[in-house]
């Protein structure tokens, strides 16, 4: 593979990983026009997670710690917040179940 195609190749996956990280907002956007309030849904934490890997694969290849650092710092918030809506999930679903008699 020639320099050139190499670098095309690059292009398309920094492309492709923006476009995943932008449809983010899309979905948030969607979601609480449907509501008719601002929320947050599942599907903006997952779209943040393979957005954010996608585009610190692409600025590691790219080797610009600037960009390096705000994505892998972003992608401990992701996590983050996904495990505190599973904590959350758990904490509800247990106090919702009834006794056993």
């Amino acid at each position: 593979m020639c320099p050139q195609e190499s670098s095309a190749i690059w292009l398309i996956i920094g492309f492709a990983a923006q476009a995943l990280f932008t449809g983010r907002f899309v979905v948030q956007w969607i979601y609480s026009e449907k509501h008719g309030k601002s929320l947050i849904p599942l599907a903006f934490w997952y779209f943040s997670i393979a957005g954010g890997v996608s585009l610190l694969i692409y600025a590691i290849h790219r080797q610009d710690p600037v960009f390096i650092a705000g994505q892998a710092g972003g992608l401990i918030v992701y996590v983050r917040n996904l495990f505190l809506i599973r904590k959350d999930r758990r904490r509800t679903a247990a106090t919702n179940t009834p006794l056993a008699e």
